[in-house]
């Protein structure tokens, strides 16, 4: 698999720690030192989960290196949907025409963007698609209460769109080494820590501590299972790209994979947790930044729980 092209959008309305001291009573120094956000991005009057996609998808298309009507699948990738019905990927193969798509979106909170690649490289090997079009797109501030001093002050909206295709369309593709993916919702707390439940509350993360402790083990050890599974180690890669949920969870990551803060991508700090778009979201704003034969892995957890785990060699 290749990834032919990655973009992405966020809203241009930023969201400083200031903002929520009237609201939650918390200070900037006491959310840089617990999250490391300074700031986050929250969509405006009219925007929401689709639209962003939308946007990122158009602003693609004139980089595109096929026409978007060769796209024979569409996957939308959310926990924060705009229409429950006509979903993410429908909406999409809606507005452009593509007619020729099949379109699904799939929900695995901060593990959805994965779990596409995984569900794109199963229509590929069933000779059933031959050009993916991923859309991850999370309106995180529609459901969450800035109020809430556990996790307002955490959420920030983005899109990314990841346009994959089974073969090599152009030099410059990046190639998909491997892709697996876990469902974690037996161990910890799962269905409890982090939820959002639309008709009691919204958005709400009351038990922290476990995903905390869930979500170092398990980026850890599904990263390093990829790599072993692909007889490569830690000292190859290049950058990692880890789920965007907290400076702390990052940190330990980086010091158990004895990894060199140089090598860490982070975004966090000005996006704030973006959900299952966070790390297409850091490659597309990093993607300057690798050179041709750098090595990247991804290592995402999400509510519920689940992890996966991406390699991708520029």
């Amino acid at each position: 698999m290749y990834i032919n092209l990655i973009n992405h959008y966020v809203p241009e309305l930023v969201i400083p720690n200031s903002y929520f001291k009237e609201k939650n009573g918390l200070d900037n120094e006491w959310i840089t030192k617990r999250t490391g956000i300074t700031e986050r991005r929250k969509a405006t009057l009219g925007e929401n989960t689709e639209t962003m996609a939308l946007k990122v998808v158009k602003e693609s298309i004139p980089s595109l290196p096929y026409n978007i009507s060769e796209i024979d699948l569409i996957i939308g990738a959310t926990y924060t949907p705009f229409d429950t019905v006509v979903s993410l990927a429908h909406s999409i193969q809606n507005h452009f025409d593509i007619k020729n798509a099949k379109a699904v979106t799939v929900t695995s909170a901060c593990s959805s963007f994965v779990n596409a690649v995984e569900i794109a490289q199963g229509y590929f090997s069933m000779d059933k698609a031959k050009k993916v079009l991923i859309i991850a797109s999370e309106h995180n501030t529609a459901y969450s209460k800035v109020s809430d001093i556990q996790s307002g002050h955490l959420w920030g909206d983005g899109a990314a769109a990841i346009f994959i295709s089974k073969e090599r369309v152009t030099t410059n593709d990046i190639k998909i080494i491997d892709v697996i993916t876990k469902g974690l919702g037996n161990i910890g707390q799962a269905s409890e820590a982090v939820h959002l439940r639309p008709l009691n509350g919204g958005l709400r993360m009351p038990i922290g501590k476990d995903i905390f402790i869930n979500a170092i083990a398990h980026m850890v050890n599904i990263l390093l299972e990829i790599l072993i599974k692909n007889n490569m180690g830690i000292n190859d890669l290049n950058y990692l790209v880890a789920h965007q949920a907290n400076i702390r969870i990052l940190e330990n990551i980086r010091k158990i994979l004895k990894l060199s803060k140089d090598k860490m991508i982070v975004n966090l700090d000005k996006l704030g947790n973006t959900g299952c778009a966070s790390t297409p979201i850091a490659l597309s704003e990093n993607y300057h930044k690798f050179s041709k034969g750098d090595l990247i892995g991804v290592t995402v957890f999400g509510g519920g729980y689940s992890s996966g785990a991406l390699l991708l060699e520029i």
